[in-house]
């Protein structure tokens, strides 16, 4: 084989050398942020997802994360975010009840337009923190947001919208940006859900690749699949149609890759990954409202004298007399789970009710917006027919929301030119800790009402940050009932002022 001409070879050299510089080049740096909805760590093999596997083989694997509780997807998109728990950032479930807005039911959060409604009763403060967007606009960068999912989730990952834009299969923000993302995208193709939402998931990556993939474009970009959270609720973990699902925005996620690699910016981008939160197979009868009727402690479905919002309950007036009676009867309940009230007193993890924990302890502990009961689902750890593991004694199908490890756990990946190659950590982490290490890459600053941390052991930089200890510590409380006795731990994970909610679990004698 003959040597390259001199020139020719000047000429590789000066273009390798511009491609090294610009790649070290801060201000070359941009971040993509993918959520896989519903994704469980267990669904990440080489059958199911090669793409991916490859991506956790080779890049940082957090392998200890946490989805934020409860473990639903627009408290989580509403986590990531910010950068903070429902206690800082006020969106306290999936369906949220705002009496000024109705005050008969919950607004599902889903829906923007509730949202909408939500920030408009609460003088522009949909949520009661500052979010990554905001900071972005205010340093002159831009987010934008590209999601399958619903356009609650999709709003609330950039709720202000600011310089940047929300690009999601039933609603684009600003709205001027309509006509030249279809024009330039093509038509929006129609939702086939509940089975694998193919084309959407195709048309919203296609949309990512033209404004996202490119040094022209935001410092951070988001990606939001829908699936495989749409088809796991309707047919089942496991089943053919979540499992085709996966495969497809697995598909999605290596054209993704292949973009990057063809555009020549593997050096320029960091690439995070997350899920809001995991599943588990549903064998539930019954629903917190429904029981509350029967029994009598509700009056009826649309009675303000008890609202319930899920798994939160709004007492009329507060009344401790009618919040005990309730609490009371949900503990003697063999299909109830974690039952949680406010503090004893300020800080303290006990609820002020007997045998139960306080916000406090669970990071629900939010200014104004807390209900009076906050009751979640019991689980175990049977498997399904699929061999699944992780069944919730809510109703359905399948799903998520509570506070066992089938719907805490999650992966973290990451990978791009500031993380470590082929690497796995123990320590915990969470979706509220994603925000604050890329403000870190980007050297912007953390505001201090951020609560989550940056991950510096999956970064590859010479950090002087000194991790704390691991801990595992677990807190209980205990109480009668008429006919036997109700006791609830929390097992946490503790990193220095850190704490991770692991699971929690009841047992009755």
């Amino acid at each position: 084989m003959k040597p390259l001409p001199k020139k020719v070879s000047i000429f590789l050299y000066l273009l390798f050398s511009i491609q090294l510089v610009q790649a070290q080049n801060p201000n070359n740096l941009r971040t993509l942020i993918i959520f896989f909805d519903g994704l469980r760590p267990d669904y990440i093999t080489p059958e199911n997802m090669p793409n991916l596997y490859a991506f956790s083989k080779n890049g940082a694997y957090g392998k200890n994360h946490h989805s934020v509780f409860p473990t639903v997807t627009r408290v989580n998109s509403s986590s990531y975010a910010t950068g903070s728990y429902p206690k800082t950032h006020g969106l306290m479930g999936n369906t949220v009840y705002f009496p000024k807005v109705d005050k008969k039911q919950g607004l599902n959060t889903g829906d923007a337009e509730n949202l909408n409604k939500i920030n408009e009763s609460e003088n522009g403060n949909l949520l009661t923190t500052i979010s990554l967007g905001e900071i972005l606009t205010k340093a002159g960068k831009k987010m934008m947001v590209f999601s399958s999912g619903s356009t609650g989730s999709a709003l609330l990952q950039n709720h202000k919208v600011g310089e940047g834009a929300v690009i999601n299969t039933s609603m684009i923000l600003p709205e001027t940006l309509n006509e030249k993302v279809l024009k330039e995208i093509g038509p929006i193709p129609e939702s086939v859900k509940p089975k694998p939402n193919l084309l959407q998931n195709k048309w919203i990556t296609d949309a990512l690749i033209k404004y996202g993939i490119t040094l022209d474009g935001p410092l951070v970009s988001s990606v939001w699949f829908t699936d495989p959270d749409g088809t796991a609720h309707t047919f089942g973990i496991g089943s053919d149609f979540a499992m085709e699902s996966i495969r497809i925005v697995d598909e999605q996620f290596g054209r993704i890759i292949a973009d990057i690699e063809q555009k020549g910016l593997t050096n320029n981008f960091n690439i995070i990954i997350s899920a809001d939160h995991g599943f588990a197979t549903f064998i539930g009868k019954t629903n917190v409202a429904d029981f509350l009727i029967k029994e009598g402690l509700k009056q009826n479905k649309d009675s303000e004298d008890v609202v319930v919002s899920e798994g939160a309950i709004y007492v009329q007036n507060h009344d401790k007399a009618k919040i005990q009676q309730i609490v009371s009867k949900l503990q003697a309940q063999e299909w109830v789970g974690g039952i949680y009230t406010k503090a004893l007193k300020a800080g303290d993890n006990k609820g002020f009710i007997d045998g139960t924990l306080s916000y406090d302890a669970i990071h629900w502990n939010h200014a104004s917006r807390t209900a009076d009961i906050l009751v979640d689902y019991n689980w175990n750890d049977d498997k399904n027919d699929k061999g699944y593991a992780g069944t919730s004694y809510a109703k359905g199908v399948a799903g998520h929301g509570s506070l066992s490890p089938y719907e805490v756990k999650i992966a973290l990946l990451a990978s791009g030119p500031s993380f470590k190659k082929a690497y796995e950590s123990q320590l915990p982490t969470s979706n509220v800790d994603l925000v604050p290490t890329i403000l870190h890459l980007h050297k912007l600053p953390i505001p201090a009402s951020m609560n989550g941390r940056v991950f510096h052991e999956l970064l590859n930089e010479n950090s002087k940050e000194k991790l704390p200890e691991l801990k595992i510590e677990k807190i209980s409380v205990k109480a009668a009932y008429e006919s036997g006795s109700y006791e609830l731990s929390l097992q946490q994970s503790i990193l220095g002022k850190y704490r991770y909610l692991d699971f929690s679990k009841v047992t009755r004698k």
